[in-house]
């Protein structure tokens, strides 16, 4: 009997840190916007000049979010990149991992640590990179792709998202091919002589061996791309000042920081960044069902 006693003190010992931290920096953080969602400040007195007070709004600040065109727009406009960016940051992050993990020159380390550099850049700093190399007049690129006669704008309305796209895929690629790296170094190097023994080539290899069991790591980076790409914040706001196709509500974060921050309607901020919130969970969970059920199948 003091033996479970102790177990079960001992357990809640070592739950106890991690129990305060969580409440401290996650559920408290999030069910504090969830009431603050819920609030909403009312003007009092002649033309609004006796002063303010907050009041219960319920769900009008929702009902406010999911009628605003321009916040939907960008809730749009984040999952067509979404849809985009996400295979994207994949595929070659898988193709850079097996490529390391297939080379065997002595420069492999310093591949890898190059490929996951950029990874350590903040992503402002990496869109001030980035902007100097899209702005007409500034970038290099440009200038070589006007001299052979290409009239290209990467900040039009029509190419600043995938002129986004590409800096958030130069950011976070070489971190998503580590933890794919990981996976394949913890594969038994005896299920590769088995397969070469049973005559398959390098591709067979690759297609029945490693992309099997590297199966997990590839789950987990998906899910990572997209709640990062719903996330999607500060390279837009660094580009703003340059490209008038980025306008104040460019994507959701950037819509709820400026009805923050600009419009001082921190209720509605709160709304839509809940909302944004239940996006995410809703399609990470929906995708791991998705790849939960194609396993289950076979």
């Amino acid at each position: 009997m003091r033996s479970r006693r102790s177990d079960r003190a001992a357990a809640a010992g070592f739950l106890a840190p991690f129990l305060l931290l969580f409440t401290a920096f996650f559920a408290l953080p999030i069910g504090y916007a969830v009431y603050q969602s819920l609030l909403a400040v009312e003007r009092i007195g002649p033309l609004g000049l006796g002063g303010s007070r907050t009041v219960f709004a319920g769900l009008s600040n929702y009902r406010a979010a999911l009628t605003d065109d321009a916040f939907l727009d960008s809730i749009t406009r984040v999952l067509l990149y979404a849809v985009v960016q996400v295979p994207l940051m994949i595929g070659l992050a898988t193709i850079l991992a097996l490529l390391l993990d297939a080379a065997a020159a002595r420069g492999v380390p310093f591949f890898r640590s190059a490929y996951f550099l950029p990874y350590g850049v903040p992503g402002v700093i990496a869109s001030i990179l980035w902007g100097f190399l899209y702005v007409p007049g500034v970038s290099p690129i440009i200038d070589l792709l006007d001299a052979a006669g290409l009239t290209v704008n990467l900040l039009d309305s029509g190419s600043v998202l995938w002129s986004i796209a590409n800096i958030v895929t130069w950011e976070f690629a070489g971190y998503n091919m580590l933890v794919i790296v990981a996976q394949l170094k913890a594969i038994n190097s005896e299920l590769y002589e088995a397969a070469r023994i049973d005559g398959a080539d390098a591709w067979q290899v690759i297609r029945h061996v490693k992309l099997p069991l590297i199966r997990p790591a590839i789950v987990l980076t998906t899910v990572f791309t997209i709640i990062g790409t719903l996330q999607l914040f500060a390279e837009p706001l660094v580009l703003r000042p340059t490209s008038t196709a980025i306008n104040t509500s460019y994507t959701p974060n950037l819509a709820a920081y400026t009805q923050a921050f600009v419009n001082n309607n921190y209720s509605l901020a709160a709304a839509q960044s809940v909302i944004l919130a239940v996006a995410a969970c809703v399609l990470s969970f929906g995708f791991l069902r998705l790849v939960g059920r194609r396993e289950d199948d076979r």
